[in-house]
């Protein structure tokens, strides 16, 4: 008989970043480095798709447009020498929710310490999927409890043409700054990320995200997957989570009534299941309901692996009456 793929015993804990592990935008500290009116930049960016239009494009992502924006400023010389290495170092200056990150470990352990999840080798993973920058995310505080992540990334040294062959290369050497978009998420393309965390794409590189897998084969079923994040952006992902079983949870930042309303809302259509204020400190009604999922998900996997069990080994025999 053939052998499962995985086990599919990880409770996949899968976070948007930017209002919902953080007040704000990431890009905060990138702003106030460079003496940048952030107001101003976003401003710019929004214009920017009737911008390109005007011009005579027909197809202009929005999503993805301040990528783009932050590669004119740098070089036009107002983000100077911006490169990767100073976007991680900048990430240090992030500032997260109460609570985090240690709510991450927390709840990694209060798995654990339960004996029947630690039997069955039940494991909690936190992946994070943005749009926001990958590197800054990797410089901050955060970096060091999250099992995956999925960010936008930039490139600073283009090859040259030719430069498979050195010696017939064209070009010359630059200052290293950001130059080309590497990779991008947009608010759609976020599914991706979801689809690799479920066939296990994201561990086992030669499993293709877009290759058939059969659900009982796939590493973490959608089943097991809890979506935390702040607002209609995250439609797309909420959709996919809830169609197929999973979790989903919306925060809002404390104090806020447009949020609240914002995340009211979502609930009102049917888009999450429950939300709550992004406070992660022990006792928040947050904090509470996500353990809480995470416990139901756990039980479910111990009785489906039991029920497995004694499906393979079945009753030992008894003495007649």
């Amino acid at each position: 008989m053939p052998q499962p793929l995985f086990l599919q015993n990880i409770v996949a804990c899968i976070w948007d970043f930017d209002k919902t592990l953080i007040p704000g935008y990431m890009q905060e500290p990138l702003f106030a480095h460079y003496k940048v009116d952030a107001k101003a930049f976003w401003q710019e960016v929004a214009a920017l798709p009737d911008y390109y239009r005007g011009s005579g494009l027909e197809m202009v992502s929005s999503d993805t447009a301040y990528l783009n924006h932050m590669l004119t400023y740098a070089r036009q010389g107002i983000f100077k020498g911006l490169d990767n290495r100073t976007l991680r170092k900048l990430g240090r200056e992030i500032k997260f929710y109460q609570g985090l990150p240690g709510f991450f470990d927390e709840v990694k352990n209060y798995v654990r310490d339960k004996s029947a999840y630690r039997q069955h080798d039940i494991q909690i993973e936190h992946y994070i999927v943005s749009t926001g920058l990958l590197q800054m995310i990797l410089g901050s505080e955060i970096a060091g409890h999250i099992d995956g992540l999925w960010g936008c990334e930039f490139i600073e040294e283009p090859p040259h043409p030719g430069f498979r062959d050195p010696a017939g290369a064209v070009g010359q050497d630059q200052p290293r700054i950001i130059r080309q978009i590497a990779y991008a998420l947009d608010n759609t393309t976020k599914t991706r990320a979801i689809f690799e965390i479920n066939k296990g794409s994201n561990k086992l590189p030669n499993i293709d995200v877009n290759a058939k897998i059969p659900d009982e084969d796939r590493r973490v079923p959608f089943q097991n997957m809890i979506y935390i994040a702040d607002g209609p952006s995250d439609v797309p992902v909420f959709s996919i989570i809830n169609r197929f079983g999973g979790r989903t949870f919306a925060v809002y930042r404390p104090g806020s009534k447009e949020e609240f309303s914002q995340v009211n809302n979502l609930q009102k259509q049917g888009r999450v299941q429950s939300f709550g204020e992004a406070n992660y400190t022990e006792g928040s009604q947050t904090t509470m309901w996500l353990k809480n999922a995470i416990s139901e998900i756990a039980e479910l996997i111990v009785d489906n692996r039991e029920r497995a069990l004694g499906d393979k080994i079945g009753q030992p025999p008894k003495h007649l009456d």
